[in-house]
């Protein structure tokens, strides 16, 4: 049986070819950039925990050489993970700890190269802070107190700024600047929470310098106990 011609299907068919004809390319190019797009979203997911495991594998195998105090072993394994995954959050604590054996290990060089690294790439500010802290701790045993003071010179997140002012004062101290090193301990135990152990060992350091900040202030203007008035004289008759 012959179909039955539909003008209504015809002129329906004509808009679809006339609206393709208009915008057919542009819908392909957008699906093609559309699919592209996605393409690479998952290229990138791939590829960062492809990162992440060849980090986590050779985090563990610095962290195997530097109980080990393989020293050279530390250096090769360091400097792969700069290499390799050097934008991982893996590769700023590998820093860190790289920065702690190779200090042990006598060669403070290669553990101010690593805390250079950290301070300069990661991208949390708590562990730039703490890298600065040991890099200033660096350059203070080794008499760089400049180095070191400018190492401690940038904001640092409140939850270090108590430690920072304690370097600070060490460095301060060493210098021969008593009086700065006293203000800088000071700034230290006030902002410390009392709960921290370390506390402690900043008071002990202002007792050395004759300071007790635990002990009440004295008001600043006492009054002075007046002086009592003397009886009055009479006069007796002759």
């Amino acid at each position: 049986m012959a179909k039955t011609f539909d003008p209504h299907e015809e002129e329906q068919f004509d808009q679809l070819k006339r609206f393709w004809g208009r915008f057919g390319s542009l819908i392909t190019w957008v699906l093609v950039v559309v699919l592209a797009g996605f393409a690479a979203w998952n290229g990138w997911n791939y590829w960062q925990r492809q990162q992440a495991v060849e980090a986590a594998v050779l985090y563990q195998a610095l962290d195997e050489a530097a109980a080990a105090n393989d020293a050279e072993r530390v250096r090769q394994v360091w400097a792969d993970i700069q290499q390799q995954v050097p934008r991982t959050a893996q590769a700023q604590q590998a820093g860190l700890l790289a920065a702690r054996a190779l200090q042990q290990l006598e060669a403070p060089d290669d553990a101010r190269q690593a805390l250079h690294f950290v301070r300069d790439r990661a991208a949390d500010p708590g562990v730039v802070a703490a890298a600065r802290l040991r890099l200033a701790a660096l350059e203070l045993q080794a008499g760089q107190y400049e180095a070191a003071l400018q190492a401690l010179a940038a904001d640092m997140p409140p939850e270090f700024a108590a430690l920072a002012a304690d370097r600070r004062g060490d460095v301060l101290l060493a210098q021969g600047q008593t009086d700065a090193a006293r203000q800088a301990y000071l700034q230290a135990w006030t902002a410390m929470d009392e709960a921290v152990d370390y506390r402690r060992v900043i008071e002990a350091k202002l007792n050395a310098l004759g300071l007790d900040p635990s002990a009440p202030a004295a008001p600043a203007n006492e009054a002075t106990p007046a002086t009592p008035a003397a009886p009055p004289v009479t006069e007796t008759s002759q």
